[in-house]
Protein backbone atom coordinates (compact mmCIF):
# COMPACT_ATOMS: atom_id res chain seq x y z
CA UNK A 1 0.00 0.00 0.00
CA UNK A 2 1.59 3.84 -1.35
CA UNK A 3 2.05 5.87 1.69
CA UNK A 4 0.34 8.96 1.54
CA UNK A 5 1.81 11.81 2.66
CA UNK A 6 -0.88 14.41 4.48
CA UNK A 7 1.60 17.06 5.65
CA UNK A 8 3.23 17.56 2.68
CA UNK A 9 2.15 21.39 1.15
CA UNK A 10 0.56 19.25 -1.81
CA UNK A 11 -0.86 15.65 0.23
CA UNK A 12 0.31 13.23 -2.26
CA UNK A 13 0.47 9.13 -2.20
CA UNK A 14 3.67 9.69 -5.05
CA UNK A 15 6.48 10.20 -3.19
CA UNK A 16 6.88 13.86 -4.36
CA UNK A 17 9.50 14.33 -1.77
CA UNK A 18 11.94 12.53 -3.62
CA UNK A 19 11.59 14.12 -6.48
CA UNK A 20 12.50 17.80 -5.96
CA UNK A 21 12.45 18.55 -9.36
CA UNK A 22 8.82 17.82 -9.87
CA UNK A 23 7.67 19.30 -6.56
CA UNK A 24 9.46 22.66 -7.14
CA UNK A 25 7.30 22.78 -10.67
CA UNK A 26 3.70 21.49 -9.09
CA UNK A 27 4.57 23.93 -6.14
CA UNK A 28 5.15 26.79 -8.92
CA UNK A 29 2.03 25.82 -10.53
CA UNK A 30 -0.07 25.88 -7.10
CA UNK A 31 -0.01 29.62 -6.54
CA UNK A 32 -1.59 29.94 -10.52
CA UNK A 33 -4.31 27.14 -9.53
CA UNK A 34 -5.57 28.88 -6.15
CA UNK A 35 -5.66 32.60 -8.39
CA UNK A 36 -7.52 30.39 -10.95
CA UNK A 37 -9.41 29.06 -8.15
CA UNK A 38 -10.24 32.57 -6.46
CA UNK A 39 -11.42 34.43 -10.16
CA UNK A 40 -13.40 31.66 -11.27
CA UNK A 41 -14.03 29.07 -9.05
CA UNK A 42 -17.46 29.50 -6.70
CA UNK A 43 -18.51 33.08 -6.29
CA UNK A 44 -18.45 34.80 -3.35
CA UNK A 45 -18.08 31.87 -0.71
CA UNK A 46 -14.55 32.04 -0.17
CA UNK A 47 -14.68 32.72 3.37
CA UNK A 48 -17.58 30.31 4.13
CA UNK A 49 -16.95 27.17 6.40
CA UNK A 50 -18.04 23.90 4.00
CA UNK A 51 -18.69 21.02 5.25
CA UNK A 52 -16.72 18.84 2.89
CA UNK A 53 -15.05 15.41 2.34
CA UNK A 54 -11.55 15.27 1.64
CA UNK A 55 -9.40 12.11 0.16
CA UNK A 56 -6.86 10.75 2.91
CA UNK A 57 -6.27 7.78 1.26
CA UNK A 58 -7.11 5.44 -1.16
CA UNK A 59 -8.23 2.37 -0.13
CA UNK A 60 -12.32 1.46 -0.10
CA UNK A 61 -12.45 1.71 3.37
CA UNK A 62 -11.45 5.33 5.13
CA UNK A 63 -10.66 7.23 2.21
CA UNK A 64 -12.14 10.74 3.09
CA UNK A 65 -12.62 12.30 6.26
CA UNK A 66 -15.27 14.99 6.87
CA UNK A 67 -14.81 18.27 8.18
CA UNK A 68 -16.06 22.17 8.02
CA UNK A 69 -13.03 23.69 5.58
CA UNK A 70 -13.34 27.19 3.47
CA UNK A 71 -13.08 26.35 0.13
CA UNK A 72 -9.94 28.21 -1.14
CA UNK A 73 -8.31 25.95 2.31
CA UNK A 74 -9.14 22.70 0.67
CA UNK A 75 -6.60 20.37 0.83
CA UNK A 76 -6.16 19.49 -3.07
CA UNK A 77 -3.75 16.58 -3.57
CA UNK A 78 -2.41 14.08 -5.83
CA UNK A 79 -3.24 10.55 -5.26
CA UNK A 80 -3.36 7.41 -7.34
CA UNK A 81 -4.96 4.20 -6.52
CA UNK A 82 -2.28 1.50 -5.50
CA UNK A 83 -0.15 0.00 -7.79
CA UNK A 84 -0.98 -3.97 -8.93
CA UNK A 85 1.63 -5.79 -8.64
CA UNK A 86 2.37 -7.84 -12.04
CA UNK A 87 0.04 -6.11 -13.91
CA UNK A 88 -0.54 -6.82 -17.57
CA UNK A 89 -1.96 -4.45 -20.37
CA UNK A 90 -5.06 -6.16 -21.11
CA UNK A 91 -6.32 -5.32 -24.77
CA UNK A 92 -5.08 -4.53 -27.93
CA UNK A 93 -2.08 -5.97 -29.40
CA UNK A 94 0.23 -5.59 -26.69
CA UNK A 95 -2.09 -7.58 -24.49
CA UNK A 96 -0.18 -9.66 -22.04
CA UNK A 97 2.57 -7.69 -22.18
CA UNK A 98 3.88 -6.03 -18.74
CA UNK A 99 2.34 -2.17 -18.52
CA UNK A 100 4.22 0.64 -18.92
CA UNK A 101 5.39 3.09 -15.79
CA UNK A 102 6.76 5.52 -18.85
CA UNK A 103 5.24 6.60 -22.23
CA UNK A 104 6.46 5.41 -24.95
CA UNK A 105 7.92 8.06 -27.48
CA UNK A 106 5.55 7.03 -30.13
CA UNK A 107 2.46 7.57 -28.19
CA UNK A 108 3.92 10.46 -26.24
CA UNK A 109 1.54 13.31 -28.36
CA UNK A 110 -0.81 11.07 -28.18
CA UNK A 111 -0.98 9.97 -24.23
CA UNK A 112 -0.38 14.28 -23.88
CA UNK A 113 -3.70 15.09 -25.79
CA UNK A 114 -6.00 12.81 -24.28
CA UNK A 115 -4.94 13.84 -21.07
CA UNK A 116 -4.99 17.65 -21.84
CA UNK A 117 -8.92 16.90 -23.06
CA UNK A 118 -9.63 15.35 -20.06
CA UNK A 119 -7.60 17.70 -17.70
CA UNK A 120 -9.82 20.79 -19.30
CA UNK A 121 -13.52 19.53 -18.55
CA UNK A 122 -12.59 19.70 -14.92
CA UNK A 123 -11.86 23.36 -14.66
CA UNK A 124 -14.84 24.09 -17.53
CA UNK A 125 -17.66 22.32 -15.20
CA UNK A 126 -16.21 24.85 -12.11
CA UNK A 127 -16.32 27.51 -14.41
CA UNK A 128 -19.63 26.71 -15.84
CA UNK A 129 -21.15 26.75 -12.33
CA UNK A 130 -19.40 29.07 -10.82
CA UNK A 131 -22.70 31.49 -9.81
CA UNK A 132 -24.96 28.68 -8.87
CA UNK A 133 -24.13 29.33 -5.55
CA UNK A 134 -26.06 32.55 -5.24
CA UNK A 135 -29.64 30.19 -6.00
CA UNK A 136 -29.47 27.23 -4.13
CA UNK A 137 -32.61 25.51 -3.17
CA UNK A 138 -31.25 24.21 0.30
CA UNK A 139 -27.77 24.37 2.30
CA UNK A 140 -28.01 20.73 1.18
CA UNK A 141 -27.78 21.30 -1.89
CA UNK A 142 -25.22 24.38 -1.79
CA UNK A 143 -22.84 21.97 0.12
CA UNK A 144 -22.96 19.29 -2.73
CA UNK A 145 -22.53 21.84 -4.84
CA UNK A 146 -19.29 22.98 -3.87
CA UNK A 147 -18.33 18.95 -3.32
CA UNK A 148 -18.69 18.68 -6.76
CA UNK A 149 -16.68 21.66 -7.51
CA UNK A 150 -13.63 21.04 -4.85
CA UNK A 151 -13.19 17.15 -6.33
CA UNK A 152 -13.24 18.50 -10.20
CA UNK A 153 -10.68 20.94 -8.80
CA UNK A 154 -8.82 17.87 -7.13
CA UNK A 155 -9.36 16.00 -10.99
CA UNK A 156 -7.20 19.14 -12.39
CA UNK A 157 -4.49 18.56 -10.47
CA UNK A 158 -4.14 14.67 -11.07
CA UNK A 159 -4.31 15.16 -14.96
CA UNK A 160 -1.67 17.75 -13.89
CA UNK A 161 0.62 15.97 -12.20
CA UNK A 162 0.31 13.24 -14.97
CA UNK A 163 1.61 16.31 -17.56
CA UNK A 164 4.52 17.39 -15.30
CA UNK A 165 6.13 14.30 -14.28
CA UNK A 166 5.66 12.80 -17.78
CA UNK A 167 5.54 15.13 -20.52
CA UNK A 168 8.29 17.86 -19.45
CA UNK A 169 8.36 21.02 -20.94
CA UNK A 170 5.44 20.69 -22.72
CA UNK A 171 3.36 18.96 -19.87
CA UNK A 172 4.14 22.37 -17.74
CA UNK A 173 3.07 24.54 -20.67
CA UNK A 174 0.19 22.02 -20.98
CA UNK A 175 -0.60 22.78 -17.30
CA UNK A 176 -0.50 26.75 -17.54
CA UNK A 177 -3.03 26.33 -20.61
CA UNK A 178 -5.43 24.95 -18.71
CA UNK A 179 -5.38 27.60 -16.29
CA UNK A 180 -6.12 29.86 -19.23
CA UNK A 181 -9.03 28.34 -21.29
CA UNK A 182 -12.28 29.65 -19.85
CA UNK A 183 -15.86 28.25 -20.23
CA UNK A 184 -17.43 29.98 -22.56
CA UNK A 185 -14.81 32.36 -23.33
CA UNK A 186 -15.13 34.16 -27.20
CA UNK A 187 -11.41 33.81 -27.87
CA UNK A 188 -9.98 30.90 -25.60
CA UNK A 189 -12.92 28.44 -24.66
CA UNK A 190 -13.04 25.09 -23.71
CA UNK A 191 -11.98 22.27 -25.70
CA UNK A 192 -15.29 20.68 -25.81
CA UNK A 193 -18.41 22.18 -26.71
CA UNK A 194 -20.56 20.45 -23.70
CA UNK A 195 -18.36 22.53 -21.32
CA UNK A 196 -19.08 25.79 -23.03
CA UNK A 197 -23.02 25.49 -22.57
CA UNK A 198 -23.93 27.94 -20.13
CA UNK A 199 -25.65 27.06 -16.64
CA UNK A 200 -27.84 29.59 -15.01
CA UNK A 201 -30.52 27.02 -13.08
CA UNK A 202 -29.78 24.18 -10.95
CA UNK A 203 -31.97 21.79 -12.91
CA UNK A 204 -29.39 22.02 -15.74
CA UNK A 205 -27.03 21.25 -12.81
CA UNK A 206 -28.76 18.35 -11.99
CA UNK A 207 -28.97 17.06 -15.53
CA UNK A 208 -25.51 17.87 -15.77
CA UNK A 209 -24.27 15.88 -12.95
CA UNK A 210 -26.13 13.00 -13.87
CA UNK A 211 -25.44 13.04 -17.39
CA UNK A 212 -22.47 14.94 -18.52
CA UNK A 213 -20.45 13.22 -15.33
CA UNK A 214 -21.60 10.10 -15.91
CA UNK A 215 -19.83 10.61 -19.99
CA UNK A 216 -16.83 11.31 -17.39
CA UNK A 217 -17.07 8.16 -15.37
CA UNK A 218 -16.73 6.41 -19.18
CA UNK A 219 -14.19 8.30 -20.02
CA UNK A 220 -12.64 7.36 -16.89
CA UNK A 221 -13.14 3.71 -17.05
CA UNK A 222 -11.69 3.64 -19.95
CA UNK A 223 -8.51 5.28 -19.38
CA UNK A 224 -8.70 2.84 -16.11
CA UNK A 225 -7.55 0.33 -18.72
CA UNK A 226 -4.97 1.77 -20.13
CA UNK A 227 -1.79 0.31 -20.89
CA UNK A 228 0.13 3.43 -18.94
CA UNK A 229 -0.20 2.50 -15.08
CA UNK A 230 -0.05 5.86 -14.16
CA UNK A 231 -2.70 7.14 -16.17
CA UNK A 232 -4.59 4.21 -15.19
CA UNK A 233 -4.04 4.19 -11.65
CA UNK A 234 -4.95 7.94 -11.45
CA UNK A 235 -8.15 7.73 -13.06
CA UNK A 236 -9.71 4.55 -11.10
CA UNK A 237 -9.33 6.90 -8.29
CA UNK A 238 -10.80 9.81 -9.92
CA UNK A 239 -14.11 7.03 -10.15
CA UNK A 240 -14.18 7.37 -6.46
CA UNK A 241 -14.47 10.92 -5.91
CA UNK A 242 -16.99 10.92 -9.34
CA UNK A 243 -19.82 8.50 -8.26
CA UNK A 244 -21.14 11.10 -5.70
CA UNK A 245 -21.23 13.78 -8.45
CA UNK A 246 -23.72 11.52 -10.37
CA UNK A 247 -25.47 10.62 -6.82
CA UNK A 248 -26.20 14.42 -6.71
CA UNK A 249 -27.42 14.67 -10.39
CA UNK A 250 -29.95 11.32 -10.00
CA UNK A 251 -31.06 12.51 -6.28
CA UNK A 252 -31.02 15.81 -7.26
CA UNK A 253 -33.74 15.65 -10.54
CA UNK A 254 -35.80 12.43 -8.52
CA UNK A 255 -36.24 15.20 -5.91
CA UNK A 256 -37.40 17.51 -8.53
CA UNK A 257 -40.08 15.04 -9.53
CA UNK A 258 -41.13 14.41 -6.53
CA UNK A 259 -42.09 18.18 -5.74
CA UNK A 260 -43.95 18.32 -8.75
CA UNK A 261 -45.45 14.75 -7.89
CA UNK A 262 -47.08 16.33 -4.26
CA UNK A 263 -48.54 19.32 -5.78
CA UNK A 264 -50.33 17.65 -8.92
CA UNK A 265 -51.94 15.74 -5.97
CA UNK A 266 -52.60 18.41 -4.28
CA UNK A 267 -53.94 20.20 -7.01
CA UNK A 268 -55.23 17.33 -8.95
CA UNK A 269 -54.50 18.33 -12.20
CA UNK A 270 -51.86 18.00 -14.24
CA UNK A 271 -52.09 21.15 -16.45
CA UNK A 272 -48.56 22.69 -17.25
CA UNK A 273 -49.84 26.18 -16.90
CA UNK A 274 -51.13 25.09 -13.16
CA UNK A 275 -48.48 23.49 -12.13
CA UNK A 276 -46.22 26.93 -13.21
CA UNK A 277 -48.17 29.07 -11.29
CA UNK A 278 -47.96 26.98 -8.22
CA UNK A 279 -43.70 27.05 -8.67
CA UNK A 280 -43.14 23.82 -9.67
CA UNK A 281 -41.39 22.29 -12.78
CA UNK A 282 -43.48 20.53 -15.17
CA UNK A 283 -42.85 17.09 -16.26
CA UNK A 284 -42.74 17.67 -20.20
CA UNK A 285 -40.50 20.99 -18.99
CA UNK A 286 -38.04 18.36 -17.35
CA UNK A 287 -38.19 16.03 -20.69
CA UNK A 288 -37.05 18.67 -22.77
CA UNK A 289 -34.25 19.82 -20.18
CA UNK A 290 -32.86 16.33 -19.91
CA UNK A 291 -33.09 15.48 -24.05
CA UNK A 292 -30.71 18.65 -24.13
CA UNK A 293 -28.38 17.55 -21.54
CA UNK A 294 -28.33 13.96 -22.63
CA UNK A 295 -27.87 14.64 -26.26
CA UNK A 296 -25.23 16.83 -25.26
CA UNK A 297 -23.13 14.33 -23.16
CA UNK A 298 -23.69 12.08 -25.90
CA UNK A 299 -21.26 13.74 -28.62
CA UNK A 300 -18.17 13.42 -25.51
CA UNK A 301 -17.95 9.82 -26.83
CA UNK A 302 -16.94 10.97 -30.78
CA UNK A 303 -17.85 9.34 -33.88
CA UNK A 304 -19.33 6.42 -34.27
CA UNK A 305 -16.80 5.38 -36.63
CA UNK A 306 -13.34 6.72 -35.71
CA UNK A 307 -9.87 5.41 -36.49
CA UNK A 308 -8.53 7.82 -33.62
CA UNK A 309 -10.27 5.38 -31.54
CA UNK A 310 -9.06 1.85 -33.23
CA UNK A 311 -5.63 3.62 -32.94
CA UNK A 312 -5.76 3.91 -29.24
CA UNK A 313 -7.49 0.42 -28.42
CA UNK A 314 -4.76 -1.53 -31.06
CA UNK A 315 -2.03 0.48 -29.36
CA UNK A 316 -3.42 0.06 -25.64
CA UNK A 317 -4.03 3.40 -24.95
CA UNK A 318 -7.45 3.85 -24.13
CA UNK A 319 -9.74 0.96 -23.70
CA UNK A 320 -13.20 -0.19 -23.48
CA UNK A 321 -14.97 0.51 -19.79
CA UNK A 322 -14.76 -2.84 -17.81
CA UNK A 323 -12.64 -4.61 -20.66
CA UNK A 324 -12.71 -8.01 -18.53
CA UNK A 325 -16.27 -8.11 -19.37
CA UNK A 326 -15.64 -8.77 -23.38
CA UNK A 327 -15.06 -12.09 -24.85
CA UNK A 328 -12.25 -10.99 -27.25
CA UNK A 329 -9.92 -8.21 -25.89
CA UNK A 330 -7.80 -7.92 -29.63
CA UNK A 331 -10.91 -7.32 -31.62
CA UNK A 332 -8.95 -8.64 -35.12
CA UNK A 333 -11.18 -8.70 -37.94
CA UNK A 334 -14.34 -8.58 -36.13
CA UNK A 335 -17.06 -6.33 -36.95
CA UNK A 336 -20.15 -5.05 -35.35
CA UNK A 337 -23.21 -3.14 -37.52
CA UNK A 338 -24.06 0.58 -36.69
CA UNK A 339 -27.10 2.65 -38.65
CA UNK A 340 -26.17 5.76 -40.53
CA UNK A 341 -27.45 7.94 -42.77
CA UNK A 342 -28.21 6.62 -46.55
CA UNK A 343 -28.38 10.06 -47.67
CA UNK A 344 -32.38 9.88 -48.62
CA UNK A 345 -33.82 10.43 -45.26
CA UNK A 346 -33.49 7.20 -44.08
CA UNK A 347 -31.00 4.81 -42.39
CA UNK A 348 -28.94 1.70 -43.46
CA UNK A 349 -26.94 -0.65 -41.59
CA UNK A 350 -23.19 -0.25 -42.38
CA UNK A 351 -20.74 -2.73 -41.21
CA UNK A 352 -17.51 -1.57 -39.75
CA UNK A 353 -14.17 -3.11 -37.60
CA UNK A 354 -15.46 -3.34 -33.85
CA UNK A 355 -12.02 -1.59 -33.36
CA UNK A 356 -13.25 1.34 -35.04
CA UNK A 357 -16.49 1.19 -33.37
CA UNK A 358 -15.28 1.71 -29.70
CA UNK A 359 -16.58 4.69 -29.31
CA UNK A 360 -19.81 3.78 -30.20
CA UNK A 361 -20.09 0.60 -28.08
CA UNK A 362 -18.81 2.46 -25.07
CA UNK A 363 -21.53 5.07 -25.90
CA UNK A 364 -24.32 2.14 -25.95
CA UNK A 365 -22.88 1.20 -22.39
CA UNK A 366 -23.12 4.75 -21.19
CA UNK A 367 -26.90 4.83 -22.73
CA UNK A 368 -27.78 1.62 -20.69
CA UNK A 369 -26.11 3.33 -17.53
CA UNK A 370 -28.34 6.88 -17.96
CA UNK A 371 -31.95 4.21 -18.23
CA UNK A 372 -30.85 3.00 -14.98
CA UNK A 373 -31.60 6.12 -12.82
CA UNK A 374 -34.47 7.12 -16.07
CA UNK A 375 -36.13 3.80 -15.15
CA UNK A 376 -36.08 5.04 -11.20
CA UNK A 377 -37.28 8.26 -11.75
CA UNK A 378 -40.68 6.53 -13.87
CA UNK A 379 -41.41 4.28 -10.84
CA UNK A 380 -41.44 7.32 -8.80
CA UNK A 381 -44.25 8.51 -11.52
CA UNK A 382 -46.18 5.58 -11.72
CA UNK A 383 -46.63 5.23 -7.57
CA UNK A 384 -48.21 8.53 -7.81
CA UNK A 385 -50.19 7.13 -10.64
CA UNK A 386 -49.32 10.09 -13.24
CA UNK A 387 -49.46 8.81 -17.07
CA UNK A 388 -46.55 10.25 -18.22
CA UNK A 389 -42.79 8.40 -18.97
CA UNK A 390 -39.64 10.04 -18.83
CA UNK A 391 -37.78 8.40 -22.19
CA UNK A 392 -34.11 9.15 -23.17
CA UNK A 393 -34.21 9.88 -26.88
CA UNK A 394 -32.12 8.30 -29.11
CA UNK A 395 -28.53 8.49 -29.78
CA UNK A 396 -28.68 9.79 -33.45
CA UNK A 397 -30.88 12.63 -32.21
CA UNK A 398 -29.70 16.30 -32.01
CA UNK A 399 -26.24 15.07 -32.60
CA UNK A 400 -23.41 17.77 -33.82
CA UNK A 401 -20.44 15.24 -33.78
CA UNK A 402 -20.39 12.13 -35.70
CA UNK A 403 -21.99 10.54 -38.54
CA UNK A 404 -25.33 12.27 -37.37
CA UNK A 405 -23.85 15.80 -36.96
CA UNK A 406 -26.46 18.36 -38.86
CA UNK A 407 -28.87 15.40 -39.71
CA UNK A 408 -32.46 16.55 -38.28
CA UNK A 409 -34.14 13.66 -36.40
CA UNK A 410 -36.93 13.49 -33.90
CA UNK A 411 -36.47 12.34 -30.69
CA UNK A 412 -37.51 8.37 -31.68
CA UNK A 413 -34.27 8.56 -34.35
CA UNK A 414 -36.64 8.43 -37.20
CA UNK A 415 -34.30 10.99 -39.59
CA UNK A 416 -36.82 14.05 -40.48
CA UNK A 417 -36.92 17.72 -42.49
CA UNK A 418 -35.11 20.20 -41.23
CA UNK A 419 -38.61 22.40 -41.52
CA UNK A 420 -40.15 19.71 -39.67
CA UNK A 421 -37.34 19.55 -36.85
CA UNK A 422 -37.54 23.40 -36.49
CA UNK A 423 -41.69 23.03 -36.75
CA UNK A 424 -41.07 20.60 -33.14
CA UNK A 425 -38.22 21.77 -31.73
CA UNK A 426 -40.05 23.99 -28.91
CA UNK A 427 -41.79 20.51 -28.00
CA UNK A 428 -38.31 18.60 -27.80
CA UNK A 429 -36.23 20.87 -26.08
CA UNK A 430 -36.21 24.18 -23.91
CA UNK A 431 -37.57 27.37 -25.56
CA UNK A 432 -36.87 30.69 -24.30
CA UNK A 433 -39.88 30.77 -22.20
CA UNK A 434 -38.97 27.55 -20.67
CA UNK A 435 -35.27 28.78 -19.39
CA UNK A 436 -37.25 31.79 -18.41
CA UNK A 437 -39.77 29.80 -16.24
CA UNK A 438 -36.95 27.54 -14.53
CA UNK A 439 -34.68 30.21 -13.91
CA UNK A 440 -37.67 32.39 -11.97
CA UNK A 441 -37.80 29.50 -10.04
CA UNK A 442 -34.20 29.84 -8.82
CA UNK A 443 -34.77 31.83 -5.26
CA UNK A 444 -31.96 30.90 -2.68
CA UNK A 445 -32.90 29.26 0.47
CA UNK A 446 -30.06 29.60 3.53
CA UNK A 447 -32.07 28.06 7.01
CA UNK A 448 -31.11 24.83 7.65
CA UNK A 449 -33.69 22.24 6.19
CA UNK A 450 -35.81 24.02 4.55
CA UNK A 451 -36.36 23.70 0.41
CA UNK A 452 -36.72 25.97 -2.08
CA UNK A 453 -40.60 25.28 -2.74
CA UNK A 454 -40.08 23.35 -6.31
CA UNK A 455 -37.85 20.74 -5.03
CA UNK A 456 -38.44 17.67 -2.05
CA UNK A 457 -36.27 17.69 0.76
CA UNK A 458 -33.56 14.61 0.04
CA UNK A 459 -34.01 11.29 2.01
CA UNK A 460 -30.81 11.79 4.15
CA UNK A 461 -28.23 13.80 4.75
CA UNK A 462 -24.79 13.38 4.52
CA UNK A 463 -22.25 11.49 6.48
CA UNK A 464 -24.98 9.90 8.68
CA UNK A 465 -26.06 14.01 9.42
CA UNK A 466 -29.25 15.28 9.51
CA UNK A 467 -30.58 16.61 6.12
CA UNK A 468 -31.09 19.98 8.77
CA UNK A 469 -27.36 20.19 9.17
CA UNK A 470 -25.65 23.61 8.89
CA UNK A 471 -23.98 22.26 5.67
CA UNK A 472 -22.66 25.54 4.93
CA UNK A 473 -21.99 28.83 7.44
CA UNK A 474 -23.29 31.84 5.70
Amino acid sequence: MSTIDLQALIPNNVDLADNRQLQRALEKWQPAFLNWWDEMGPSDFRANDVYLRTAVGVDAQGWASYGYTPMPDYRWGIFLADKEEGRKIGFGDFRGQDVWQDVPGEFRSTFRRLIVTQGDTEPASVEQQRLLGHTAPSLYDLRNLFQVNVEEGRHLWAMVYLLHAYFGRDGREEAEALLERHSGDADRPRILGTFNEPMDNWLSFFMFTYFTDRDGKFQLKSFAESAFDPLARTTRFMLTEEAHHMFVGETGVGRVIKRTLEVMKELDTDDTAALRRAGVVDLPTLQKYLNYWFTSSLDLFGSEASSNAASYFANGIKGRPDEARFADHAEVDTHMVIQVPDGQGGVRDESIAVRNGINEVTRLEYVKDCNVGVTRWNMAIKRAGVDFELKLPSTRFRRQVGLWAGVPTNPAGQPISQAEFDAHRDQWLPTEADQTFVKSLMQRVTEPGRMAAWIAPPDRGINAQPVAYEYVRL
